[in-house]
């Protein structure tokens, strides 16, 4: 069966930039959730990423709610590997540098955490106070997916953990083949 990899970031370069929350022309801020939807958007706003610490920019970056924003080389490598039916690229602006830049918007959220098999699972009950949360997870520690849910997705979010973004191993080597900035696999 196929490996899957969360892809984050690499906060371990030094001198490294940080993208802050989105906000708009007007300095408000953009609900950061809707990037974890696995939804198409159709923004209505300008999107806008402070910057802070500048430094070294990467292709990669997850800003401070775990949003990707990627350089337009990681667009065209994506387009070369025909995935748009997988994501959308929402053109963004990052404070201070030319670009492009873009959000990558996973397009699924996929039921395929297999949890006997990660380290440790719990889940929201009644008497958490979020009803509408119950059933879903509420801690995760050694997430693996299994590769029979995926349905031959290559890139995804998993349903109940839409913060982890999951990538198939040969969209992890074209990643890093291309030799882009910024990114880290962690086995899944």
């Amino acid at each position: 069966m196929s490996k899957h990899y969360e892809l984050t970031d690499d906060m371990s370069i030094p001198s490294r930039w940080h993208l802050r929350t989105p906000i708009d022309e007007h300095g408000q801020k953009h609900n950061p959730w809707q990037f974890t939807e696995g939804r198409w958007l159709e923004p209505q706003r300008i999107i806008r990423f402070p910057v802070r610490p500048d430094g070294v920019t990467l292709d990669f970056t997850l800003d401070s709610f775990s949003i990707p924003v990627v350089h337009g080389r990681v667009v065209q490598l994506f387009e070369r590997m025909d995935l748009q039916h997988e994501v959308q690229f929402i053109p963004v602006q990052v404070e201070n540098h030319a670009g492009p830049y873009f959000i990558l918007n996973a397009l699924s959220i996929l039921r395929c955490i297999d949890d006997a098999r990660c380290t440790e699972v719990r889940y929201f009950k009644p008497e958490d106070g979020q009803p509408e949360k119950v059933g879903e997870y509420k801690y995760l520690r050694g997430m693996h997916i299994d590769p029979a849910k995926t349905q031959g997705a290559r890139v995804f979010r998993p349903w109940g953990w839409t913060l982890s973004l999951i990538v198939s191993e040969d969209l992890k080597q074209a990643l890093e083949q291309e030799g882009l900035t910024g990114t880290r696999f962690i086995e899944v």
